[in-house]
């Protein structure tokens, strides 16, 4: 059982784990819902998860298997054959984790700098998915580790995971549409002179180099959100908020120095090496989740930066 929920600051959750399934207790606002239709509109489930579902008759309503167009009634108990041991290559490997929001579908970490979100091969260890995976096992969860995105192995800050294949599948389509936030600081070299603005340039691969990208008008499409939070005169620095509309590898770097502002300890796009990483930090995620409708928010510390975030981006909220 996880902690009460008013440790994250949210409502008690309506859904409770029971071994391998998954039981939630209707609400007033799924009333009237079939359980085809809370699958397929509601939650968006694949034609394909949704087959898996029906074959192993994976969904019950109040302990007994009925017709998919059964309308739900509020206090019915649904229950879903959701966490399913799936065959997994991710070697499970102690980490101490710092957990910023769970439930029964979904995790979210803060993530440490200098550290991989997941293997390159399968027996590579020492990954956030190997610490992951040993920590959902000790809940009794053999789902596949699921990251919903990604952090480069030097940006730090809150990453999010899904327990079982629908919040996975869920989650996805929510970051295609643009409906999880995430909200980012860096500390970039020079004084950007505008509070604020927008940095609209297609991002692709630099022929001349196996890992770094450039703006290139064949490149895929990329847009950035800047905000300067605090600017530093005599370091000539800027700490800066950015949000974005795409997920483009190493979009932020990219952009900040496209525009003549490279991050802080990023070598590879121009910064000066006065930082042992790129000074980029994950700082918050926000979403409504998909499943109890409830409003997630977390801000994430961190305690390896070169200024102090949180003196100027709480501030600034």
């Amino acid at each position: 059982m996880f902690p009460p929920r008013k440790k994250f600051g949210v409502k008690r959750t309506m859904w409770l784990k029971k071994g391998d399934w998954l039981e939630c207790v209707i609400p007033s606002f799924w009333q009237g819902q079939t359980i085809e239709s809370l699958l397929k509109e509601v939650w968006c489930t694949s034609k394909k998860f949704a087959h898996q579902l029906r074959m192993e008759k994976g969904i019950k309503l109040n302990g007994k298997e009925v017709s998919w167009q059964t309308a739900l009634q509020e206090n019915d108990r649904l229950q879903l054959y959701l966490y399913k041991p799936e065959p997994s290559a991710i070697l499970p490997e102690y980490r101490e984790l710092s957990v910023l929001w769970e439930d029964e579908h979904l995790l979210i970490i803060n993530k440490d700098a200098g550290i991989d979100i997941h293997p390159s091969e399968p027996s590579q260890t020492g990954t956030l998915a190997n610490a992951v995976a040993f920590y959902l096992q000790a809940q009794g969860i053999l789902t596949k580790v699921r990251h919903i995105h990604r952090l480069d192995r030097d940006t730090s800050g809150t990453i999010l995971f899904a327990k079982h294949p629908l919040a996975g599948a869920t989650l996805d389509r929510m970051l295609e549409q643009r409906q999880i936030k995430r909200t980012y600081v860096a500390l970039v070299h020079g004084i950007v002179k505008n509070k604020s603005g927008t940095i609209s340039a297609p991002i692709g691969r630099d022929r001349h180099h196996p890992t770094r990208r450039r703006v290139s008008k064949t490149g895929a499409k990329a847009v950035t959100h800047y905000r300067v939070l605090h600017t530093f005169l005599n370091e000539q620095t800027s700490l800066v908020e950015l949000s974005l509309d795409t997920g483009r590898t190493h979009q932020i770097r990219v952009h900040m120095s496209y525009i003549g502002h490279p991050l802080v300890g990023d070598v590879l796009y121009g910064g000066e090496n006065t930082f042992h990483r790129q000074a980029l930090h994950a700082v918050k995620l926000s979403f409504l989740h998909p499943f109890t409708k409830e409003t997630v928010s977390c801000v994430a510390p961190v305690d390896d930066f070169p200024v102090d975030i949180a003196r100027f981006y709480i501030d600034s909220q």
